[in-house]
């Protein structure tokens, strides 16, 4: 008895070095989710006081591009830097979270292209067009860097539905059928607006607004669904994924 007593004790501390260890690493992975969680709220809320603060800017008729051009263009370009950022650390937790699990490798993947992605605009401008910035005419032919930020969009566009549809897979394979049909709308109506946006120059800086806020809030109440699941499930889906591939 004084034995065994003596070897629990002698094991105690690295137990307890363990569990810090595991601690640290959940709040890590927490912390991580949390930056996707806030990444779509803020980037809208910024959008939205830009909208209305903004000189001579109409966002009816001009698209949220155009922020980015003038004199307080810098803030859009930060906007779009900082929501890049906040969703490649969210990449970094939903690998954390997820992998080896269903949807632990495209999630990360897909999610951290659409990061990249708002990196990539907020460093290419677009044009001017429509009247802004006020004085400046609209570019006749697009410039090499207004080429790449129309690239760049319609890039972000794609990674974040093609993500949208992994995590429809995800929720399906949890049960949790209403999450799989919210994600699966919000990707359709997500590219059905982006793309007929286009058809009709007079509503297409309303749609884009539109498909952003679809888009970028299903992506932060995912996280925000990821912070909130039990972790006894997520690993039951991991071992499903493994025995599976085995």
């Amino acid at each position: 008895m004084r034995l065994s007593h003596q070897s629990n004790r002698e094991q105690s501390p690295d137990s307890r070095e363990s569990g810090s260890v595991l601690t640290k690493t959940y709040s890590l992975t927490r912390l991580l989710l949390l930056c996707g969680a806030i990444a779509g709220p803020l980037f809208i809320l910024i959008l939205l006081i830009q909208d209305y603060t903004v000189p001579a800017f109409n966002p009816r008729l001009q698209a949220l591009s155009l922020l980015s051009l003038g004199q307080w263009g810098w803030v859009q370009i930060a906007n779009f830097a900082l929501a890049g950022v906040l969703n490649l650390l969210y990449a970094v937790g939903l690998w954390r979270r997820l992998h080896p699990g269903r949807a632990g490798t495209w999630g990360p993947l897909l999610i951290g292209a659409y990061g990249l992605g708002l990196i990539l605009v907020s460093i290419f401008r677009t044009d001017p067009a429509n009247g802004f910035p006020p004085g400046v005419p609209a570019a006749t032919h697009p410039s090499w860097h207004g080429a790449i930020h129309a690239l760049g969009a319609l890039f972000v566009f794609l990674m974040l539905a093609f993500a949208l549809l992994v995590f429809v897979r995800l929720f399906l394979a949890w049960k949790e059928r209403w999450w799989a049909v919210y994600c699966l709308a919000s990707a359709v109506l997500f590219l059905l607006i982006f793309f007929t946006g286009f058809t009709n120059a007079a509503f297409m800086a309303r749609t884009l607004r539109l498909a952003v806020l679809i888009g970028w809030m299903a992506a932060s109440l995912v996280a925000i669904k990821l912070l909130s699941t039990s972790d006894r499930l997520i690993l039951s889906s991991a071992v499903q994924s493994r025995r599976r591939s085995q």
